[in-house]
C-alpha cells in the first residue's frame, strides 16, 4: 500500500470493507467510498462513524471516483455495471480487491498472524488482538466483527485496531479462494467443515494456506485439521486441543457457565499452566481460547501473561450476544450460519435450561443449495424436542444465483427428523410468531450473516416482548 495514493472502496459499509477502510486511513492514505445502503438510508450510524475519521462518502453512482490516480477497491463480487466500477474504467482508474489490498498491507507487516478456518475466525483474531494490545505490543487487528474490547460511544464499529507495532492480526477468507494471496509468519487454522465450498476444495486451500507459514498452528480436536497435521512439517507445527494430552498445548477442567467459561491451559514443550476464566460461553469459545494463547505464546507472549489478560476480552458482537430479556424470556443475537456454528451455538445453549425458539435467516441462496443436507442434520441433531425453529426466506442481495433450494427444504428436513419447524417467509411475520409463541424461560436465538439488519431485528424482538 502506497501511503500518498487515494483508495475509494466500493460497498465501504461492508463487514470486510469497513475495517480496511479504517485502516488504510489508519495509515496515512485518503480514502473515500459508497455503499448501496447509504444511498437506501439505512444503517445510518456506521457511515457517520465513517465520516468522523475523516473518510468522504458518495452515493454509488460513480460520482465519488474523479481522478485515474485514484484506487478503487472492490470485491470480486461488485458487478461491471455498478456506476463507480464503469466510471473507473472509463477514467483509467485501477481496480483491486479487498483481499488483495488486505494481503498486500498483511504480508509486508513485520509478524503476520492470520486466522484461517471455517468457524471461530473472527473470535480468535480478536482474542489474538486483545492479548497482544493488552501487554503492550500495539498490533493492527483486521477482524469481520466488532471487537467489544475496543468499542465505546465514540468507537461502536470497532473492527479495526490500526497499532504502530510490528504484528498484523487479520482472519483471512477461504469462501473467496483469497486465503491463497497470504504469506503469514503463524497460520492458525481451527477447523476444516462444509460451508462455502466442498470440503476437497477446502482442504487444498487450507493445506496451501498452512504451507507457506513459519508457524503452524493446528487444532487436534477437529478431525480435518488433524488429518492435516500429519501431512505439514512437524517441526512448523503448534498444535492444540482438549481430547489430545499430546497437543503442545492443551486444555483440562473445562467448567462451563450460562455466559462464562473456565479453564486450565497447560504447556506440554515447557510444563507451563495457567487457569483461564472467559467472559465469553462454550467449549467452543474455550477451544478459540486455546487457539489464541497458541499464537501468542508462539509470538513471544509467556503463558501465563496471556491467559490472564485474555480473562479481559470482552467478546465481539452478534457473537451469542445477549440483547436483553423481557417478561422472562431473554434475545441472544449470532453470527451463526453453517452446520459447525450453528451446532456449536445450540449446544452452548443447551448446557443449561430453557427452551429455544431459534430464528435462522440463511445468507443466501447459494450457501444454502451447498449446505442443505448437512444443515438439516446439524439442527435436527442438536435441537430439543420442545425446541422451535423459525426460518424466513434466505436474505437476496440480488445476482444470478439458483434459488431452487430455499428454506423451506431445510424446514422439511428438519420436521422429517421429528422436530418442530416452521417457514415464514416474511421476517416481520416471523417476529409476531416468536412473541407470540415465547413463555417464560425460554431463549430466543437470532442467527444469520451477512445482514446487519439482523441486530435491529433482535432488538426489536425484544421491544415486542416488552411490550407483550
Amino acid at each position: 500500500m502506497n501511503a500518498a495514493k487515494s483508495y475509494f472502496f466500493c460497498g465501504i459499509g461492508g463487514s470486510g470493507m469497513l475495517p480496511l477502510a479504517l485502516i488504510v486511513k489508519g495509515r496515512g492514505a485518503e480514502v473515500a467510498g459508497s455503499d448501496r445502503t447509504l444511498d437506501q438510508g439505512r444503517l445510518a450510524p456506521k457511515f457517520e462513524y465513517l465520516e468522523r475519521h475523516g473518510i468522504a462518502l458518495f452515493p454509488q453512482d460513480g460520482s465519488g471516483v474523479t481522478r485515474p490516480d485514484q484506487i478503487l477497491v472492490a470485491s470480486a463480487a461488485v458487478e461491471e455495471s455498478v456506476p463507480d466500477v464503469v466510471k473507473a474504467k472509463a477514467i483509467g482508474a485501477p481496480r483491486i480487491s479487498r483481499p488483495e489490498l488486505l494481503a498486500e498491507l498483511f504480508n509486508a507487516a513485520g509478524t503476520g498472524i492470520a486466522v484461517g478456518g471455517t468457524s471461530g475466525k473472527s473470535t480468535v483474531t480478536g482474542m489474538i488482538g486483545w492479548i497482544l494490545h493488552a501487554v503492550g505490543r500495539d498490533p493492527t487487528v483486521m477482524n469481520g466483527a466488532v471487537m467489544k474490547n475496543f468499542a465505546g460511544p465514540d468507537s461502536p464499529f470497532a473492527s479495526a485496531l490500526v497499532g504502530g507495532g510490528g504484528e498484523f492480526v487479520s482472519e483471512v477468507d477461504e469462501s473467496d479462494g483469497s486465503i491463497a494471496f497470504y504469506r503469514p509468519a503463524v497460520a492458525l487454522l481451527n477447523n476444516i467443515s462444509l460451508d462455502h465450498k466442498s470440503l476437497d476444495e477446502l482442504r487444498g486451500l487450507f493445506a496451501d494456506f498452512a504451507s507457506k507459514a513459519e508457524a503452524i498452528v493446528l487444532n487436534l480436536d477437529d478431525d480435518e485439521t488433524r488429518l492435516l497435521a500429519a501431512a505439514l512439517p512437524a517441526d512448523r507445527l503448534v498444535t492444540y486441543g482438549f481430547a489430545d494430552r499430546e497437543a503442545d498445548l492443551f486444555g483440562s477442567g473445562l467448567v462451563e457457565a450460562p455466559f462464562a467459561v473456565t479453564f486450565e491451559a497447560n504447556d506440554r514443550r515447557t510444563g507451563a499452566t495457567a487457569p483461564v476464566a472467559l467472559q465469553v460461553p462454550g467449549r467452543h469459545n474455550a477451544q478459540n481460547a486455546l487457539a489464541a494463547l497458541a499464537a501468542a505464546t508462539e509470538v513471544g507472549v509467556p503463558l501465563a501473561e496471556a491467559a490472564r489478560v485474555l480473562g479481559g476480552f470482552k467478546g465481539l458482537r452478534r457473537r451469542l450476544e445477549r440483547v436483553g430479556t423481557a417478561g422472562g424470556v431473554t434475545v441472544i443475537d449470532d453470527f451463526a450460519h453453517n452446520p459447525d456454528k450453528i451446532a456449536a451455538t445450540l449446544r452452548t445453549l443447551h448446557a443449561f435450561p430453557g427452551r429455544l425458539l431459534i430464528f435462522f435467516q440463511p445468507h443466501g441462496y447459494g450457501p444454502l443449495k451447498t449446505m442443505k443436507d448437512a444443515l438439516i442434520a446439524g439442527l435436527s441433531g442438536e435441537m430439543a424436542a420442545d425446541d422451535v425453529l423459525i426460518m424466513p426466506d434466505p436474505v437476496y442481495f440480488g445476482g444470478t444465483t439458483s434459488r431452487d433450494i430455499g428454506s423451506g427444504d431445510i424446514v422439511e428436513g428438519v420436521r422429517g427428523a421429528g422436530r418442530n419447524a416452521e417457514h415464514v417467509p416474511d421476517r416481520t411475520d416471523c417476529a409476531e410468531r416468536l412473541a407470540a409463541i415465547a413463555r417464560p424461560g425460554d431463549r430466543i436465538v437470532v442467527m444469520g450473516a451477512r445482514d446487519d439488519t439482523l441486530t435491529t431485528f433482535a432488538e426489536d424482538l425484544l421491544t415486542r416482548l416488552e411490550a407483550k
